[in-house]
């Protein structure tokens, strides 16, 4: 008998690549969405090999009780990686946190109410484990973002308010299911539609020249295709539990400009003026006050910080093996260009 995966915010970057390796897996994938009649947003969807088989797109409110019931009642598994995903908003209580924790709580009662659930996956993030990297500190899935406020990152702060919900949830009723938690960092790569998100973005900022300079900033970096691989292995794996950060390496901006520079990109616009000496720390960390404010807030927390992160949980319990950042990275900027968000690269 097909087994029935139930994914939540199904229009989302990772959850196209997810969705197309549970098809090719043979799954029959249930995947909700705000408005599934909105056929520009899930052409990318019904154009998988066998989405006219056993693909179902649906409709779900994140924040609203037992929209989930229906839909989870037979499910195998239940992926739910619907959350919203913006740095600056004006209401972040209304934007972010209630959607994040409504959403999530949402699910958990109906996966409450399904006949033979076996395992829940939970989209989290690094948000979750930190919002200020400390170089001389290795970050492992025993840490916790405790620094977080609506004020202060507040996507941060919802990533983290609803993980914690989910584990005090089961906690608390002790369901059949089990819960096991994916933590991604910056997530990069291919789109399987022309929907910009915010990770790939700085690279699109970085092409276009919305970046003043090069700044002291170091972000890890994971690929879409890793991160959705992490999900399907994470919802089958009998060693799957826990929480499991998801990152294969940092890469300076700096480095991230030579590369794309070599790889084409430099009729770009990309930043060429250096703001990575103390000094230069000290003028962006100034200038992040004059940022809108979930920019800023995040510059402060960011600015000089080398984030460094033990993978090996995520390498040793899923048999997950990275992909090359560098390749993720020109990945990006080559997709980037092919949906007309950047000029296209020139042969060097």
């Amino acid at each position: 008998m097909t087994e029935q995966v139930v994914l939540s915010g199904a229009t989302g970057f990772i959850a196209g690549h997810t969705i197309e390796l549970l098809l090719a897996g043979g799954y029959h994938v249930v995947a909700t969405m705000r408005d599934p009649a909105q056929t520009d947003s899930v052409a990318h969807l019904t154009a998988l090999p066998d989405a006219d088989k056993r693909l179902e797109l649906v409709q779900a409110d994140l924040t609203t009780d037992g929209a989930f019931d229906a839909y989870v009642r037979d499910a195998d598994y239940v992926l739910h990686m619907a959350s919203p995903y913006i740095v600056t908003v004006r209401n972040p209580q209304r934007d972010l946190l209630e959607p994040a924790l409504r959403g999530t709580m949402s699910m958990l009662e109906s996966c409450s109410k399904a006949n033979h659930l076996k395992r829940v996956v939970l989209t989290s993030s690094m948000a979750a484990i930190t919002d200020e990297p400390d170089d001389a500190h290795m970050l492992t899935e025993d840490d916790w973002n405790e620094k977080s406020s609506l004020s202060r990152n507040p996507y941060y702060y919802s990533k983290v308010r609803a993980e914690k919900a989910a584990w005090d949830y089961v906690a608390r009723h002790s369901p059949a299911w089990d819960l096991v938690v994916i933590n991604p960092f910056m997530v990069m790569g291919p789109s399987m539609s022309r929907r910009l998100n915010e990770s790939t973005k700085i690279v699109a900022d970085m092409l276009n020249g919305k970046f003043p300079a090069i700044m002291p900033l170091t972000w890890g970096i994971v690929d879409v295709r890793d991160v959705a691989k992490a999900h399907v292995l994470a919802m089958t794996a009998p060693s799957a539990a826990g929480r499991y950060i998801c990152a294969a390496q940092t890469r300076p901006m700096r480095a991230i400009v030579d590369l794309l520079k070599r790889s084409g990109f430099s009729g770009s616009k990309l930043p060429s003026l250096s703001m990575e000496s103390a000094l230069g720390t000290k003028i962006a960390y100034g200038l992040s006050y004059v940022q809108p404010k979930g920019v800023g807030t995040y510059l402060r927390t960011h600015l000089d910080r080398t984030p460094r992160f033990d993978n090996s949980k995520i390498r040793h319990d899923l048999k997950l093996e990275f992909r090359d950042v560098d390749a993720t990275i020109v990945d990006t900027a080559v997709d980037l260009a092919h949906w007309g968000h950047t000029k296209k690269p020139q042969p060097a």
